[in-house]
């Protein structure tokens, strides 16, 4: 009842009550990044949803476009800039994911949803993530985020696609608030993204 019912109503009036909420912190950071970014204070991209049904996410754009000489992408580090790794540590740049979860593509908790150039590339027990909606904090955040492994990480979404309850959902909510305040498990160590999956 709850995955089918209630985790739906429970995600669209805690999205837009959010929204509603942080309005003023969503004005901020669009206008800081519109800056930062050229004019381009938003990053969207395709992503897999729910039974792997292609959908585009929206989060802040914490990297600029910057090219080399050749006309080829700095590397993710370089850019990285000074206001978007500030955005990117408070994970501010999820907000806009809020309006994904009202749309319905995503809910507030479940597996993050990852790049579509993965999907080939996951085994049967992986592509179970996949099961639910995707969401914009889970059971893998809670427990390193992008600081572990990604066997880790499938294991635990899985896990949660196994046994997603209230309780659970409310556990991993306020975990995810802690983790927040503490900055903690946002990247990797001595990455300013996590590595590329590759089977």
């Amino acid at each position: 009842m709850y995955k089918n019912f209630f985790k739906i109503i429970f995600d669209f009036l805690a999205c837009f009550i959010g929204l509603v909420i942080l309005a003023p912190v969503f004005i901020i950071v669009t206008i800081g990044l519109f800056f930062a970014n050229q004019g381009k204070p938003f990053f969207i991209q395709p992503r897999p949803g729910k039974n792997g049904k292609i959908f585009k996410i929206i989060k802040f754009k914490t990297m600029n476009d910057k090219r080399d000489a050749l006309g080829n992408l700095l590397s993710d580090a370089e850019r990285l800039t000074k206001i978007g790794s500030f955005v990117r540590k408070t994970s501010l740049d999820e907000i806009p994911q809020l309006l994904n979860v009202i749309k319905g593509d995503m809910s507030l908790i479940g597996p993050r949803p990852l790049l579509v150039q993965y999907l080939h590339l996951y085994s049967d027990f992986q592509s179970r993530r996949h099961e639910v909606k995707p969401g914009i904090t889970g059971w893998a955040q809670v427990n390193g985020r992008n600081a572990i492994s990604w066997d880790k990480k499938f294991e635990l979404d899985v896990w949660y696609v196994d046994h997603i309850s209230i309780v659970l959902d409310v556990k991993i909510l306020f975990k995810t608030i802690q983790k927040v305040v503490k900055s903690e498990g946002i990247n990797a160590a001595d990455t300013a993204t996590i590595e590329p999956f590759h089977g």
